[in-house]
């Protein structure tokens, strides 16, 4: 039986297979966040950036004025079990102990050599008043850009203990999109961290398309001096400058930005801050804390709706109450997400 070919047919058939093909292929390229799933998070988010984006809308803001702040650790990368700085830090003490020997016997420094050695249950003794005096320890007395080659370094080589990649890979893909998107309408993305300061700027750009201007975070204080070669330099020094953290986030942006963000994100109790005082800002503002729920793909911790709790990004019940009262966007990791990383 002969088989007629009716090429007019064929060619509309074509057609219109090109025109579905490319018309999903447009429509995959249209939407500026794909790992979100459709939900209000995502809606929270569009509807901002177009109400505060769109002339003639009266939430417009100029482009000069367009300030977004984000938290890093537990809002833009992982921050369980422990963050990186943190480790960063501990991974310097036995070099500062041979150094040093009489700190083998006085803590916080013995205490950090029983966590090198695997005691990880010691890491629980650790205050906040520990830590800063372990970072003033060891990464004081150096040049700045000594201290940024050495950050760099180590987290070219340093391995999260769960995914067995560099720190680095470990950014949130949903967060990424939104970075970008955000740039792409007109905004400046910053990050406000309680972090420390050069250490996030040491690979902020290269991670987040962040520069180092655009980087706030908890800050030690520098000394200025002359080489041997009449040079000058800045020598990093054990002086806290900046607690960025807390009340200090916001303090910190009028020091260093001089604008009330138009948009906040944050992801534990010491965002709240931050977050209070971008939404009390005239026009439209948009304030969102991320909930870590979603322990098969990356943690579950709260201890805000049952969830585990934990020390290292603390979302209380409280906190996520006070979201729900002031209209907060929580955003749910395990519902709101698609992927959570670029290498899933």
């Amino acid at each position: 039986m002969k088989i007629g070919f009716n090429r007019p047919h064929f060619v509309r058939a074509l057609v219109l297979a090109a025109c579905i093909a490319f018309g999903g292929l447009a429509s995959a390229q249209s939407d500026p966040l794909p790992s979100w799933n459709d939900g209000p998070a995502k809606k929270a988010i569009l509807d901002f950036v177009h109400t505060t984006t769109t002339q003639g809308s009266p939430n417009f803001v100029p482009t000069a004025e367009r300030v977004a702040t984000f938290d890093q650790d537990g809002t833009l990368w992982v921050e369980q079990p422990m963050y990186s700085q943190v480790m960063f830090i501990l991974e310097r003490v036995p070099a500062l102990v041979r150094t040093k020997p009489e700190l083998a016997k006085v803590a916080p420094f013995s205490t950090v050599l029983e966590i090198l050695k695997g005691d990880r249950s010691a890491i629980a003794r650790l205050t906040l008043s520990d830590l800063t005096k372990l970072a003033g320890a060891t990464l004081s007395g150096m040049p700045v850009e000594t201290f940024q080659g050495e950050a760099q370094k180590w987290l070219a080589e340093a391995k999260d203990p769960r995914w067995k990649k560099p720190y680095t890979d470990l950014t949130y893909l949903p967060m990424q999109e939104m970075l970008k998107y955000l740039r792409a309408s007109g905004y400046k993305t910053y990050i406000v961290t309680g972090g420390g300061q050069d250490f996030v700027r040491a690979y902020a750009e290269a991670t987040y398309g962040i520069p180092p201007e655009q980087v706030i975070g908890t800050a030690f204080g520098t000394t200025y001096g002359y080489g041997k070669d009449g040079k000058p330099f800045l020598t990093k020094a054990p002086k806290l400058l900046l607690n960025d953290n807390n009340a200090g986030k916001p303090e910190a942006i009028h020091l260093m930005i001089g604008r009330r963000p138009n948009m906040a994100v944050g992801n534990s109790i010491g965002d709240q801050q931050m977050l209070e005082y971008t939404r009390t800002g005239d026009g439209a503002r948009l304030a969102m804390l991320v909930l870590h729920d979603d322990a098969r793909r990356e943690y579950a911790y709260g201890p805000a709706q049952g969830l585990p709790a934990t020390k290292v990004g603390n979302f209380t019940q409280p906190l996520y109450d006070e979201a729900q009262k002031q209209g907060w966007t929580v955003v749910s990791m395990k519902n709101d997400w698609r992927k959570v990383f670029a290498f899933e």
